[in-house]
């Protein structure tokens, strides 16, 4: 008990006693109780603590006692069935379970009408319910390379409101009306059914987008071109960087640790996350119009003018994320620099997020009528709560994939050499992009030499390597021609 105590919660007053007289003489080590925990075989080798301090229940069973709930709000939501308004399609990766956004597009010489249909998993909810409590704590979905622990119970969040193909399902339907340039003419949101004509896969849509096999992907390639443009124009910042996997094989208590890149889909991923961006901004213009007080992703910060557009280099990466600031949630609408966006209301993921949930909540109750409407003084009350869930959850996102590629270096570091790019020259310790893996490794300048200049590229020898520090050491470095 007091080792998991410890180790679960380090800074926990009512053991601190205890736990100097029994660790005495014991070395001065931050992580001393999960190696005693492991040495005595009471959690297993490379034990995610991060999910223990957070307190994150990881396996699906944590949704068994709500069984009753989830059956009673899925027999609710299907007496409001209704014919379906419109037959969209989704683009996800092909492993995605939880598919929570499709479209459908119609283009003439008047612009395009596009029609976003995003998941409602917060129709007939019991807001105040054990399960809200237990969906609230958990506050999103965990994507690691163990594999992924879903926000709601799967019967929901991968069954019954997941956007699966053949299905008729609930929706907020976002009609969109755009110029041919793609501007935004007007929008009306609403609630309603809608049929999912196919689940599409970013591979198999940048394929048909460069075979000219679908008309409307085309034409959403083409909006979604023009939107980013504009945005561009709005001061936005993308990064187009590679996109490594972590994947884990062999033995779960042992495994040897692999990265793989996912293929680079430009056009379907531009498609998805354009078509997003539209329905986030529109949605929180729309909150300030009609008074529904929501939450919204601010990132209030002045970038210069020369940052905005695409970025791929290293060099330019690392150059403007040391001039960002993290975007945070606020019931105030606010500027978010990098998006480009002047409100921006997130919604377009609510199996996956409890903010998005709740704004999706919001605007349903707002259309409809029904269901839970919280004034502004209500949901930032509601703030703290929500912000605290959201950084020990994101730290577990953040901190573990990071984790296992430094387990990676330490299985290989001995036959392998990776390559790099300066990214800071620095007078002291010098910085080092490695893209392929996305991270940025620090290294004293003398290792790599006294002619050390920025965008030069290396090839790197790892030495020591601890994983749960996030501790990496670069001992040679070769320059690459």
């Amino acid at each position: 008990d007091l080792l998991m105590t410890r180790l679960c919660n380090p800074d926990d007053r009512d053991s601190d006693a205890l736990w100097k007289t029994m660790s005495q003489g014991l070395p001065e080590e931050p992580h001393l109780a999960l190696f005693l925990a492991q040495a005595w075989g009471i959690v297993p080798a490379h034990f995610n603590f991060h999910l223990c301090r957070a307190q994150y229940d990881w396996e699906p069973d944590w949704a068994a006692p709500f069984t009753g709930a989830v059956e009673a709000q899925k027999q609710r939501v299907l007496q409001g069935r209704q014919e379906p308004m419109a037959e969209i399609v989704t683009i996800d990766s092909a492993t995605t379970q939880d598919i929570d956004d499709g479209f459908e597009l119609t283009r003439d010489e008047n612009g395009f009408r596009l029609r976003l249909a995003l998941a409602c998993p917060c129709l007939e909810w019991e807001f105040g319910s054990p399960l809200d409590r237990a969906v609230q704590h958990r506050f999103s979905s965990l994507y690691l390379p163990e594999g992924t622990s879903h926000m709601l119970p799967e019967e929901l969040g991968t069954r019954f409101f997941s956007l699966n193909a053949g299905q008729d399902l609930p929706a907020l339907v976002i009609t969109f009306d755009l110029s041919p340039e793609g501007d935004l003419r007007g929008f009306a949101p609403e609630i309603a059914w809608v049929r999912v004509a196919a689940n599409l896969t970013y591979s198999g849509v940048e394929t048909d987008i460069a075979e000219g096999a679908s008309a409307m992907l085309r034409d959403a390639r083409d909006l979604a071109r023009l939107l980013r443009q504009a945005r561009i124009c709005e001061h936005a910042v993308i990064m187009d960087q590679p996109d490594p996997r972590v994947v884990l094989d062999g033995d779960p208590a042992n495994p040897q640790v692999g990265i793989a890149q996912s293929p680079s889909t430009p056009e379907a991923q531009a498609i998805v996350s354009e078509f997003m961006i539209l329905a986030n901004k529109a949605m929180g213009a729309w909150g300030l119009e009609t008074g529904t007080a929501l939450l919204y992703r601010t990132q209030n910060i002045t970038l210069p003018a020369e940052s905005a557009g695409v970025w791929s280099e290293p060099t330019d990466i690392y150059r403007i994320i040391n001039n960002m600031g993290p975007s945070i949630l606020e019931c105030e609408p606010r500027r978010h620099a990098t998006i480009g966006a002047k409100a921006y209301a997130p919604v377009t993921s609510p199996l996956r997020r409890y903010s998005d949930f709740i704004n999706m909540a919001q605007i349903a109750a707002r259309l409809t009528g029904q269901g839970r409407l919280l004034s502004q003084s209500e949901l930032e009350s509601l703030l703290p709560v929500l912000s605290s869930r959201a950084e020990l959850v994101g730290q577990v996102q953040r901190m573990r994939p990071r984790y296992w590629k430094y387990v990676y270096f330490r299985q290989n570091f001995k036959k392998m050499r990776w390559s790099g790019v300066i990214v800071d020259p620095g007078s002291v310790l010098v910085t080092i992009a490695l893209p392929e893996l996305q991270l940025f490794l620090k290294a004293p300048r003398k290792i790599f030499g006294d002619k050390v200049r920025l965008g030069q590229r290396f090839s790197i020898r790892i030495g020591k390597v601890d994983p749960l520090a996030n501790e990496i050491k670069i001992v040679e470095a070769w320059e690459e021609e």
